[in-house]
């Protein structure tokens, strides 16, 4: 598995609240990350993630285009939260090193219901 694949899988993990074996899998033990409504460490965005994924077990996550630049992934993604009724354009970029998720940096937008754009997010 190639980095673009790894962020894939890992992100599409967490969304089906397999969030613990994701980590396991592909996240390094000195992970941080750049969320700012939580500590930038492994465990709290650990926690907070399988918390969100026992809240809202019915939620979407598809990736919609993957940036591969080597050691850093960005991957533009639609989330829809089916019981809230929101969806979501969201954006992770990773930091890999030796195959591991090092670093993680998320931004994510509404997505407005009636947007002037005919376009949309993706």
């Amino acid at each position: 598995m190639g980095n673009a694949d790894i962020a894939c899988e890992f992100l599409r993990m967490c969304a089906r609240g397999e969030v613990r074996a994701a980590y396991e899998r592909f996240v390094a033990a000195d992970f941080v990350h750049h969320n700012a409504w939580f500590p930038g460490d492994r465990e709290s965005l650990l926690l907070a993630m399988e918390q969100s994924a026992a809240a809202e077990p019915n939620k979407s996550f598809e990736p919609k285009q993957v940036v591969d630049g080597g050691d850093r992934v960005a991957v533009l993604s639609h989330l829809t939260r089916a019981d809230a009724g929101l969806e979501y354009a969201v954006v992770h970029i990773a930091r890999f090193k030796d195959g591991r998720i090092v670093e993680l940096w998320d931004l994510g937008q509404e997505i407005p219901k009636d947007s002037p754009n005919a376009l949309g997010m993706f």
